[in-house]
């Protein structure tokens, strides 16, 4: 169930880096913000897979959960406005409910979704039957995805990422918050070729599991080469620090590229913080993927 106007595969293109070029590495630009000009990032390939499956199951609701700065909610409310779902959000903090919404709500909102503000301890115990039939209660029948659509059919969908490289780059860098476009981006790159997961929110340690699950549930078992580098979440997620700021900026001005704080400015600085540290041999072509 694709929605009009998809772009895929996704632009992929080379760009002269300085921070990276002095450390002889080249760095290429996977444009997966290209997409579609209303979904956000790369979070289409997630949501392809369950979009049809929802549609297969009868479903004419999409209900799914995620935290204030959320990509995944404003695509889920943007996917279900293009392709025929009702749609609720859950989102993390009861104390927002008050308040105007940010930028991302008020774009899931303007497309259509229904929020509903929880406490931050039901938030943690969502994945429970109890709470599950409490929302679905409230809500009607729903096709339910989970926080960030991290799930086996989202990996699957972002196998194809993967695939889109091939040949093209030797490493392959995303942001990180769920795990499940690391889990797709690793089974779909070729033998040798390995995906790096920046994790954008502190203590990302966990994120090897969750992939590793998130592999087992789609593929039946781990699949590539990839690994989670957890030492620049810059406060944690939806933060930033001055530091990451400058970074931001400074790539800003080179590429004529905005790159937001959330996660690709994050994935970005630690790439160019590896290649300084000597992480990539001269020659290495690192495709940076742009989610948005």
């Amino acid at each position: 169930m694709a929605p009009p106007a998809v772009r895929l595969p996704s632009p992929l293109v080379e760009v002269e880096d300085p921070e990276l070029g002095r450390y002889g590495v080249r760095l290429l630009l996977k444009r997966d913000d290209l997409i579609h000009p209303q979904l956000v990032g790369n979070k289409y390939r997630k949501l392809r897979l369950n979009l049809d499956a929802a549609a297969a199951a009868g479903h004419r609701t999409l209900l799914t959960f995620g935290g204030a700065y959320s990509n995944h909610l404003r695509a889920t409310a943007a996917a279900g406005r293009l392709c025929g779902f009702a749609t609720v959000g859950v989102v993390r903090g009861e104390e927002l409910a008050g308040r105007p919404l940010n930028p991302s709500l008020a774009a899931a909102a303007a497309d259509g979704m229904r929020l509903e503000f929880t406490d931050r301890a039901t938030y943690r115990r969502k994945a429970e039957p109890e709470v599950l039939a409490a929302l679905l209660d409230r809500h009607g029948p729903a096709y339910v995805l989970p926080e960030g659509g991290s799930n086996a059919l989202a990996a699957r969908g972002c196998a194809d990422l993967g695939r889109e490289l091939a040949g093209a780059a030797d490493v392959a860098a995303v942001a990180c918050g769920t795990g499940g476009t690391l889990a797709g981006l690793a089974a779909g790159l070729p033998a040798g070729a390995e995906a790096l997961g920046v994790a954008v929110l502190r203590g990302g340690a966990f994120l090897d599991a969750e992939v590793a699950r998130l592999q087992h549930a789609a593929f039946g078992g781990r699949r590539g080469r990839w690994r989670v580098e957890d030492r620049f979440p810059h406060g944690g997620y939806a933060r930033t620090t001055p530091d990451l700021e400058r970074f931001a900026d400074a790539f800003t001005e080179r590429h004529g590229l905005p790159v937001d704080r959330v996660y690709v400015a994050k994935m970005l600085y630690g790439v160019a913080a590896l290649a300084r540290e000597g992480a990539f041999a001269p020659g290495t072509r690192v495709a940076a993927v742009i989610t948005g």
